[in-house]
């Protein structure tokens, strides 16, 4: 692993803490060391206190930062003193531990402190570093992983017996700093969780990590052999089966109790270690760590036996349950899934959580298939990841990085999603908690937003090839549609019929009309599989209704659309598919409307351009945000007794009325 400390990019980070969090964002920004929240680091320092008085303060990460984006307002002061005397005790249960680290602490307005803030206390160096380090996850997952780190490491590691983080862990260290600990130790190495590193400042704490880390890729290199043997036929990676892929998201959602976004994989080391012919006897020991559990579950589901996994995770709870006194079960739903066609899947009530599991069961693919070469994975009891999945403070971290929204774990298409309306519609949906597929024949549409929960595909709607696709990457990246915004649509230039123009008539028809049912036609199987039911809002057009001249094309167009909707209304009901519409009228910021033509129409009306627009009963101007808020309340919960409405957003216009 290569040493990136630059002196001159640390002199960058100022303070007493600088140093700390150069480090800590160097260490963060490796995968292959910590992932989501894991980690931590920390410094020692003499301070005083508001009556002048010297005190030794300990500044530890708070829980639930990030190493890779650390600040200084990232980490907690404690008094040092407090912390190394908690260590001594001979119990302490969790509630009591968090209460302890809070009354230590010197600012009330800093995060909670890392609940492994006793092992850095009674480390007896300034500065301390602690990753998960995949390389050494690789070698503690062996039957004689412990033996393994000795040989390495020698006298430079204290070797700590797996121990649940928080007060166990901490006790368990100072037992055997207290008997291991040499002017040699440079390091601790927790069995199955990671590895501890310190010095006199953050920079040797670090180099200390790199080094040892290092130490143990080079030791994988030269001791674990290849696994291909293991491997079954890898063959070619299938093509999507959208309506299948629907289906087990839709299972998946009903054991959950709520929808839940699922993704597949196709990457070739997923692909690959899916088709392993040991892939149930290996990946169903469990993860690398149980501190894996809370985003992967302890084992992956193998096919698309939802019923059978939540079956065996209800056994795994009872067996367990009186271990952590639970008093409820978490969801049985699968986070990560395993299936003959599909490769790997990951799964979870929302795209961050989702992403998680896809992350770090990536690093236990390679972490399984390194400790094979050294004999064979083997993974800790199915009790000890209970005991993390099922601890009270693990669960608040959860809690902590959950974001919900009225749309949290669902999925929206929204057509012309580049400018204007629909792409207010997605953006307003996202901003609800949904995941978002964007569909626009403007390649910008994959710049509407840099969120983890969009994807943009440019696609010419007019094209079923490149519209089934486009469905295809949706499935595949999030697991299913639960909503369509059918926002695309073609105005043409304006004329008279007296001067019909059959070639911008058809291209009005085929994009406004063609292009809409087949859609319709396409989308249906997927909406009929939303876990809370489908639901579509088409965005209509003030021309149904009150058409004006020059417009025939665009109005004839439009009003066969809106046919269209109230006969999917009525075919869909039996689906638990909502299919409603909305009617906007002079929404000025889009695409539609450009300049040259706003000062046209607002002309022929005798009118200034801001006069024109606000041209409606209620005498103001209607935005594409306007119009999102809209569609947004048809897909929510407030309009679930409702189809086959049609809503005007025009201010109120008389013509209509």
């Amino acid at each position: 692993m290569k040493n990136r400390w630059n002196e001159t990019e640390a002199a960058g980070f100022e303070g007493a803490l600088g140093p700390c969090v150069y480090g800590s964002r160097l260490l963060g920004s490796e995968p292959s060391l910590v992932l989501h929240g894991g980690g931590n680091s920390s410094i020692k320092h003499t301070e005083q206190n508001v009556s002048g008085e010297d005190m030794d303060v300990l500044w530890v990460k708070g829980s639930g930062w990030d190493l890779a984006e650390m600040t200084s307002d990232g980490f907690a002061p404690l008094r040092l003193d407090a912390i190394r005397r908690l260590a001594d005790l001979d119990s302490l249960s969790d509630t009591d531990m968090a209460n302890e680290l809070r009354i230590a602490m010197l600012d009330a307005s800093a995060p909670n402190p890392s609940v492994e803030a006793i092992v850095h206390a009674i480390i007896p160096a300034t500065a301390v570093m602690h990753t998960h380090s995949d390389a050494l996850l690789a070698i503690s997952n062996t039957s004689d992983g412990s033996a393994r780190i000795r040989a390495i490491y020698g006298e430079r590691v204290v070797v700590v017996p797996y121990a649940r983080s928080g007060f166990r862990v901490g006790r368990a260290a100072a037992v055997e700093l207290a008997r291991q600990l040499t002017d040699e130790t440079v390091g601790i190495v927790l069995m199955n969780h990671g590895l501890f590193t310190f010095g006199d400042s953050p920079r040797e704490a670090y180099d200390r990590m790199i080094g040892l880390v290092t130490e143990a890729e080079n030791y994988l290199i030269a001791e674990s052999s290849s696994s291909e043997a293991a491997r079954g036929s890898v063959g070619a990676i299938r093509s999507v089966d959208r309506s299948g892929l629907a289906k087990l998201r839709h299972d998946i959602s009903s054991i959950a109790g709520s929808p839940f976004i699922m993704s597949r994989h196709t990457d070739h080391e997923s692909w690959v270690f899916s088709r392993r012919d040991d892939l149930e006897e290996i990946a169903g020991q469990g993860p690398a760590t149980p501190d894996h559990v809370i985003w992967t579950k302890t084992v992956p589901m193998f096919g698309r036996d939802v019923e059978a996994y939540a079956e065996r995770y209800l056994a795994y709870y009872e067996d367990n349950k009186n271990r952590a006194a639970a008093t409820r079960m978490l969801d049985p739903a699968p986070r990560v899934i395993f299936d003959e066609e599909f490769g790997m899947l990951t799964a979870g009530p929302d795209v961050a959580t989702a992403d998680a599991a896809r992350d770090i069961y990536r690093r236990t693919m390679w972490i399984i298939e390194q400790a094979e070469g050294l004999g064979g994975y083997a993974a800790l009891p199915a009790g000890d990841f209970f005991d993390l999945e099922y601890w009270e403070l693990e669960q608040a971290k959860l809690d902590r990085v959950a974001e919900t929204g009225e749309f949290t774990g669902e999925v929206a298409v929204v057509t012309g999603a580049a400018s204007g309306i629909g792409r207010a519609c997605a953006l307003g949906l996202l901003s609800r908690g949904a995941a978002v597929v964007g569909l626009d024949i403007s390649p910008s549409v994959v710049d509407v937003s840099g969120e983890a929960s969009f994807l943009g595909v440019p696609c010419d709607l007019t094209s079923v090839e490149e519209t089934s696709a486009a469905l295809d990457a949706a499935v595949e990246r999030f697991g299913g549609v639960d909503m369509l915004v059918a926002a695309a649509g073609l105005f043409p230039e304006s004329a008279p019929i007296s001067t019909h123009d059959p070639v911008a008539w058809r291209r009005a028809m085929s994009v406004n009309v063609d292009a809409y049912v087949q859609l319709l036609s396409l989308v249906h199987p997927l909406l009929a599989l939303a876990p809370r039911g489908g639901r579509v809002a088409v965005i209509g057009s003030k021309n149904v209704t009150a058409p004006g001249p020059g417009a025939s094309a665009y109005s004839a167009s439009k009003a066969a659309a809106n046919q269209l909707t109230r006969v999917a209304t009525l075919e869909w009901a039996a689906d638990g598919i909502r299919v409603n519409s909305v009617h906007p009228d002079a929404v000025f910021d889009t695409a539609l409307w450009t300049d040259e033509l706003l000062a046209e129409r607002a002309a022929r009306y005798e009118m200034t351009i801001e006069e024109y627009k606000r041209r409606n009963l209620l005498s103001i101007e209607i935005t594409s945000a306007n119009v999102a808020d809209v569609v947004a309340s048809t897909l929510g919960d407030s309009f679930s007794r409702v189809t086959g409405a049609h809503i005007p957003i025009d201010g109120g216009n008389d013509r209509v009325i």
